[in-house]
């Protein structure tokens, strides 16, 4: 049996391996899924780290509606930071398919903006997924957009139901899954946590 020395020799000797390969630098983009929280969180921190390195970024919301959220108090001060709201509610709240469309198109021209402009460096679009889910917008003009953006620009997409079109171009997919959650419990949404 080999040691805990030995072990992390190896482990060691392998990572730095994958180090060494990794020779290629270009824009990552990152695709936040599934049924947990924490999709747009995750992002948000990757939004801090980024500016702690003097990056500038971007975000666009594609359903959220309200503006009193913690991270757009924080980050929408900054002078690195483009923020846009461009959702009108969730779903279940407007009601409105049509005016949800509009709200999804506009915003999305914003993030064209950002998605052509080689002096943003991180662009995050906050639940873009649940405008492929509702058919707001044409999943091939986003794919196109995508790939065509800047080569060093970072993206991250946020939402449930990501769907396989997406998942394929991603460099880095991550579906986070709920086990549990304080809302089904009937704890209210807490500022800090939630919003």
């Amino acid at each position: 049996m080999p040691t805990h020395e030995e072990r992390m020799q190896k482990k060691q000797a392998i990572v730095r391996g994958r180090i060494e390969s990794a020779r290629h630098e270009r824009g990552i983009l990152l695709l936040n899924t599934g049924n947990g929280k924490g999709k747009s969180s995750a992002a948000f921190g990757v939004l801090a780290r980024a500016l702690g390195h003097g990056l500038r970024a971007a975000v666009v919301q594609f359903v959220k509606g309200r503006s009193d959220t913690g991270e757009e108090a924080f980050f929408r001060g900054h002078a690195s930071v483009a923020w846009h709201v461009g959702g009108e509610g969730f779903t279940w709240e407007t009601q409105d398919r049509e005016r949800d469309a509009r709200a999804a198109a506009a915003a999305w021209q914003v993030a064209r903006t950002h998605l052509d402009d080689p002096g943003i460096d991180l662009v995050i679009l906050d639940e873009l997924t649940y405008a492929f889910k509702y058919d707001w917008l044409p999943l091939p003009e986003v794919i196109a957009a995508l790939r065509a953006r800047p080569p060093l620009q970072h993206v991250i997409v946020t939402g449930r139901g990501a769907p396989a079109a997406l998942r394929e171009i991603a460099d880095t997919v991550t579906e986070m899954n709920m086990e549990k959650h304080a809302f089904r419990a009937g704890i209210r949404a807490m500022p800090g946590v939630e919003y």
